[in-house]
């Protein structure tokens, strides 16, 4: 991957899923252009109006997700359009993306997905914790819905929550057991989580193209709406740091970026509570505050090695977001 874009002129970014994240999409082609590079953006989503196609050179509708025509679309975009970069923006594809990492290859497209092990581990939460614990990494305690039950004494409230959910969909505070004997069937191959009171972030973390953290931005979450941030603010915690960068280091082969989610507790214990192997839904925080990750790619699939620091970015920069419309006729 590193290189693939050695001499090149021009550049031909994919975004899968692409739906409302014109932002991060924007960053991409100021990147591109601050290289000398001209971007021609294509966007694919399900649905034939979707907002980030209002700002693509080129628009294109796929099937579900969950199809199995689905890789086989993206790759015929991939071969009739030349594309050169595939970034996905949402969880819904990445473990099929990751399986087809190979193919895309194969049509000189780099897939900015992590391999199928490492994306695995991140969209299944009990394999997860396991990972985590297994590197002696602190994440609150994890359980299927038997073995919550069958412990005689469960501390209450605990969380119950989709084992591969996104977006803290389908989630739920629980805080009488028979509260839980009674959503464990609404919640589709659910786990239970230890209740961790404190203070979220999330961090942004840097691996690039050889998986070495090399960048960690902390978010602080404010205000979520609909499982997305509204309000955040870049933190300079160095432990927090630490522990992103540990993370990405035991995962040991991430590409591109990887969002942690973390609660630091009133007692000030770092606990790992998710990992997402793509870029979050708050990371235009991040790169407003000066960690330029989509420069950062692009200068790597140019073949130079960016300089970057493990902090390089501005503390205390705060987002607050708000929704903006096109509009269009349909007649």
């Amino acid at each position: 991957m590193f290189g693939a874009g050695a001499h090149r002129r021009d550049v031909r970014i994919l975004f899968t899923c692409a739906g409302r994240r014109i932002e991060l999409i924007s960053a991409f082609v100021r990147a591109a252009k601050s290289l000398g590079l001209r971007p021609s953006i294509h966007v694919a989503d399900t649905e034939n109006h979707f907002a980030a196609a209002r700002i693509a050179n080129q628009a294109h509708r796929v099937p579900p997700t969950r199809s199995p025509d689905y890789i086989r679309s993206l790759l015929s975009i991939v071969k009739r359009r030349k594309i050169d970069i595939l970034v996905p923006l949402t969880d819904m594809d990445l473990v099929k993306l990751a399986g087809a990492r190979e193919q895309f290859a194969r049509l000189s497209c780099v897939a900015l997905i992590s391999p199928p092990a490492v994306v695995q581990t991140c969209r299944d939460k009990l394999l997860t914790y396991r990972f985590l614990t297994s590197h002696k990494i602190d994440t609150p305690a994890t359980w299927t819905p038997q073995e919550a039950l069958a412990r005689r004494r469960h501390r209450f409230p605990c969380f119950l929550k989709p084992r591969r959910g996104s977006a803290s969909k389908g989630g739920f505070v629980i805080r009488h057991r028979w509260q839980l004997e009674a959503m464990v069937p609404w919640v589709p191959e659910a786990i239970v989580q230890e209740f961790v009171p404190g203070v979220e972030h999330t961090l942004d973390v840097y691996a690039g193209f050889d998986g070495r953290p090399r960048c960690v931005v902390p978010r602080e979450r404010i205000e979520v709406r609909g499982g997305e941030v509204t309000k955040a603010r870049t933190v300079k915690h160095p432990q927090i740091m630490a522990t992103g960068a540990c993370v990405v280091e035991a995962l040991a082969q991430c590409v591109g970026l990887i969002t942690i989610q973390l609660i630091l507790s009133p007692e000030g214990k770092i606990r790992v509570i998710e990992i997402n192997p793509r870029f979050g839904g708050g990371v235009p925080l991040a790169i407003h505050a000066g960690a330029d990750f989509p420069k950062w790619l692009l200068t790597e699939w140019l073949g130079r090695k960016p300089r970057i620091r493990l902090d390089q970015f501005r503390d205390g920069e705060i987002m607050l977001r708000y929704h903006q419309a096109f509009f269009l006729n349909s007649g």
